[in-house]
């Protein structure tokens, strides 16, 4: 069970994010993943839009491996170097979030992240128990 949780009593979404997520069934936490190739270990791409596609075929693949989907995903957060590239990652966050259904999500600027990649992303999925 999933339920998007929306009051006018705090601020409106300003993007493909939830204010709130009620869920039941089982946990899968997902640890952050940067844009990596699975087999080669290579960083993929040098802009934030390739490297963030990236980053979520990683995280689809683990998702699928646990038994979810993104439609199970309740929670992300979004580490960027710069948040300069905050409308770049979004518009390709937004191919697998839609609006209306979207996780609740954080989005911050770090100082850095593992190799240098400009986006990491981790999630919490619920799946039917």
């Amino acid at each position: 069970m999933r339920e998007v949780i929306r009051t006018e009593a705090a601020p409106a979404p300003v993007g493909p994010y939830s204010q709130a997520i009620a869920a039941q069934g089982r946990l899968v936490f997902v640890a952050g993943q940067i844009p990596l190739h699975p087999e080669t270990g290579a960083i993929v791409g040098e802009d934030v839009a390739t490297q963030t596609e990236q980053v979520l075929v990683n995280l689809e693949a683990i998702l699928k491996a646990a038994g979810a989907t993104f439609a199970d995903v309740v929670k992300t957060t979004v580490f960027l170097a710069d948040m300069n590239d905050f409308v770049a990652m979004n518009g390709v966050y937004t191919r697998v979030f839609d609006e209306a259904t979207a996780p609740a999500r954080a989005c911050v600027q770090v100082a850095r992240l593992p190799k240098d990649v400009r986006v990491e992303i981790e999630c919490i999925a619920v799946v039917p128990a």
